[in-house]
Parts: structure tokens; C-alpha cells; sequence
């Protein structure tokens, strides 16, 4: 879809600012990500609608850059070539420790996550996540970004069938992600789009974890995640809502420069 029906699709739902957040350049290919010699074609396209529409809406150039420990390109280098507004920091595609190949834990074939458990972490759930958050974790250690974006994605495909994301165990893994997040002063984003497309029961991330990042005073924006214009702003009433029912007051609004806090 071209980015300039978002813009108009913006517009039109009242949106006073919108940021463009294709997914970065991975080293090898894939169906999702921005290829690398089109950086320039998304360089000039979201240059001349930031201009076009300056009057209505103010447009953000951002990236949401996936972490692979030894495989993707220093966020800031990046970000810095592609002169970003903001960046997203996600795992997608998760490393295991003794090996080279990639468990795809997101998309819509759920058999694509149990085919990798498998053949990955032999079918250990728990070294499968595990692993999640350890390299969750690293990207958050060694990479310069603002948002940390769908937390707990790693529950999605697992749909309540290897592992309760209540289990001791995983909430260990969980506040430990947590506390670096809040040590980095990052952003936690609330993702509405496992709900919208009915491929999760909760926000990524959950109930309890969002409980645990209003306590510990972590900010949150809200994103739809959106892959298409329609779903732009899909979710956001009801997010907002279990929001305020967590306790959250606020969440945060990019101006441009600087994040700064407005109340939900």
C-alpha cells in the first residue's frame, strides 16, 4: 500500500502526527523488511509527504530496526543514515546460542513457530523463550533506540499451548527485561494488534506486565501496529481504557524533538 493512503487515511481520522515505521534492512531476504538498496526510495517518499502535507499533519520518518545478535547493522548507524526521527527496537527473529539459524516467532502461520521450536530448542519451550528475552535484553543493552516494541510477542504463536506467561519462571524473565528497560529510560509500547487481527487474547504487552510497567513508572505509547491504513487507530479507544483501569495516567506524544508526556 502506498505510504501516501496512510497519510490521507491520518487525515482523515483526525491524527495530528503520524510516523512512518517500515521495518529495517536485514542482512538476507525477506518478505517484510525494507530492502536495503530501496533506503534512498524511502528516504525521498516520506521527504516529499512530510512537505506535501505539512499544513495538515506532521509526519515522522522512523524505522522499528529488528535485533539479530551478530547479524544487523549498529541501530545508530542506521538511524543515522537514514536520518530517523525515532526508532522502534524489535525481535522478530530469534537467535538460539549454538547456531546460526533464525526461530521466526511473529507472522500469521502459526506453524512456521512450532516447525522452529522444534528444530531450534528441540521442542523446549522454555530455552525457546528463554532465548527471547536474552536477546530482548541484549538489543535493549547495546543498541540506542526509544521504543521497545511488542514486549512479549514471544506468547503470540504459543496462543496458551507450552507455556503460561504467568509461570514464575517466564514473570522472572519478564521483570528482568523490565528493570533494564526502566534502567535505559525507554519506552514500552502497547501493541493493539495481536487483539484487532485475533491472533492473541491481550496487548503485548499484557495485563500483568503493563501492571508491572506502571509500577515501576516505565512510559507507554499506544500503537496499532498498523500493515494497512484501515488499521490505523484500531484499538486505541479500548487500550486507553485498560489503561486508565491499570492506573496509568499518561502516555507519551513525539513532538518532533522530544517525547513528552500527555494524559490518556
Amino acid at each position: 500500500m502506498p505510504p501516501e493512503e496512510y497519510v490521507k487515511q491520518a487525515i482523515e481520522l483526525g491524527f495530528v502526527a503520524m510516523g512512518f515505521t517500515e521495518h529495517s534492512p536485514l542482512p538476507f531476504e525477506t518478505y517484510y523488511a525494507l530492502p536495503q538498496q530501496r533506503e534512498q526510495e524511502y528516504m525521498d517518499e516520506t521527504n516529499r509527504l512530510i512537505g506535501k502535507y505539512a499544513d495538515q499533519i506532521k509526519l515522522y520518518r522512523a524505522l522499528e530496526q529488528d535485533f539479530i545478535p551478530g547479524a544487523t547493522e549498529d541501530f545508530s548507524s542506521v538511524s543515522e543514515r537514514l536520518q530517523l526521527a525515532y526508532s522502534i527496537g524489535s525481535v522478530h527473529l530469534v537467535k538460539p546460542e549454538s547456531s546460526d539459524d533464525l526461530w521466526f516467532i511473529d507472522g500469521s502461520e502459526r506453524q512456521k513457530y512450532d516447525d522452529g521450536l522444534d528444530q531450534f530448542f528441540g521442542g523446549d519451550i522454555r530455552k525457546g523463550v528463554t532465548q527471547y528475552y536474552r536477546q530482548m535484553n541484549q538489543m535493549i543493552e547495546s543498541q540506542v533506540f526509544d521504543v521497545v516494541g511488542h514486549l512479549d510477542k514471544i506468547k503470540m504463536h504459543n496462543a496458551g499451548r507450552f507455556f503460561n506467561p504467568e509461570d514464575s519462571w517466564v514473570q522472572d524473565l519478564v521483570d528482568e527485561t523490565l528493570d533494564l528497560i526502566k534502567e535505559k529510560s525507554l519506552i514500552v509500547e502497547v501493541n493493539t494488534r495481536g487483539i484487532y487481527k485475533k491472533r492473541a487474547d491481550s496487548y503485548f504487552p499484557d495485563q500483568s506486565t503493563l501492571i508491572k510497567v506502571q509500577q515501576l513508572k516505565i512510559p507507554i505509547i499506544i500503537s496499532s501496529d498498523a500493515h494497512l491504513p484501515e488499521e490505523l487507530n484500531l484499538g486505541f479507544a479500548e487500550a486507553r481504557q485498560h489503561l486508565l483501569d491499570y492506573g496509568f495516567k499518561t502516555t507519551l506524544f513525539f513532538d518532533g524533538r522530544h517525547w513528552i508526556e500527555i494524559t490518556l
